[in-house]
């Protein structure tokens, strides 16, 4: 392509193209759309309802409603359809904790250069630890939420009895395993400080009885019990190459013969380059830990060498590009 024929406004549109995230994450840390759906519609309303600024807070009313969160008409302001389904607090939809977990994550993506330059994660500002893992708890509820009855209804677990649900949070794929499979208990194992709001989750789904919950570190702490089925969703992209082979053997390990691993994760192509979502992903996990996002080629191959056969990708496509691998033990 010539060079005449360029032009650097897609450049300034990347550039740029954080401050839409912004304003959003601004809008769910204030609560305007909550303030919004108590029926408080002008700016002045709206500021003295939240104790903020009336000029600040037009600005930001108005970038939001360019946004088409909001809705402007006659100087008043209505929350849009989409932000009244999932960015009111009050309504079953909120999803405004992971958007509060994204927010969270901006100081280390400001850093990413350094990450760069030394391979390592970096220092970011301190939110306040109960702040963040509430917001991350809840985020990967608000997630799994939007997947979970889907693809429980697209797996076929049918005479499988026990599942292990390793590193699942609130545990709500286990919950809707067992919703969707009359036969099946399930075990969750995470850390100490997440049973509480798993059990609580499980309580709220009236399948209580059928969820336990065993505590430890995956990849220090041996997995207790044995299995017929285990769930590994959004796990692998938090490690690195080795403690993933580590973490499928001993996975594998807890299977029963003939037992079925699945693993849900975003999935790059093999030569890494793509798809968008799953290789920007992987500057996240630089950001952060030491993990990052893998080929479906080589997560198979770490599975083959534990001694699981039949290796395929399922039909479920999630959001982001994530799908599902399983295979079964010898």
């Amino acid at each position: 392509m010539e060079t005449s024929s360029l032009h650097p406004g897609k450049l300034f549109g990347l550039a740029s193209s954080y401050w839409q995230p912004c304003a959003l994450h601004a809008g769910v840390k204030l609560g305007i759309f909550s303030s919004v759906a108590r029926n408080k519609s002008t700016t002045g309303e709206i500021a003295a309802d939240l104790g903020t600024s009336p000029r600040g807070t037009e600005a930001l009313l108005n970038a939001l409603t360019a946004m088409d969160l909001l809705i402007k008409k006659d100087g008043r302001f209505t929350n849009a359809p989409l932000a009244a389904a999932f960015l009111v607090k009050e309504k079953p939809g909120y999803v405004g904790h992971i958007i509060m977990h994204h927010h969270h994550l901006v100081d280390g993506w400001a850093q990413l250069d350094v990450a760069v330059k030394t391979g390592e994660p970096v220092e970011t500002r301190d939110h306040g630890e109960e702040k963040e893992r509430e917001s991350f708890q809840l985020g990967m509820l608000n997630l799994a939420l939007a997947i979970a009855p889907a693809i429980s209804k697209e797996i076929n677990l049918q005479g499988r009895k026990h599942l292990l649900d390793l590193g699942g949070g609130p545990g709500t794929h286990a919950i809707h395993f067992c919703l969707e499979n009359p036969q099946l208990r399930a075990t969750i194992f995470d850390r100490e400080t997440t049973r509480p709001f798993a059990l609580e989750t499980a309580r709220r789904f009236g399948v209580e009885k059928r969820i336990d919950f065993s505590a430890g570190d995956f990849n220090r702490d041996p997995v207790p019990g044995r299995y017929d089925v285990a769930w590994l969703s959004q796990i692998i992209h938090s490690n690195a190459p080795e403690t993933c082979r580590k973490l499928i053997r001993k996975t594998a390990a807890a299977l029963k013969p003939g037992g079925l691993l699945l693993i849900h994760d975003f999935f790059l192509n093999d030569d890494y380059a793509g798809p968008l979502f799953p290789a920007l992903f992987s500057l996240n996990m630089l950001i952060n830990n030491d993990g990052r996002s893998y080929s479906a080629a080589e997560v198979s191959e770490m599975m083959e060498e534990s001694g699981l056969t039949d290796i395929k990708r399922l039909c479920f496509q999630g959001g982001n590009d994530s799908y599902i691998i399983s295979g079964v033990l010898k």
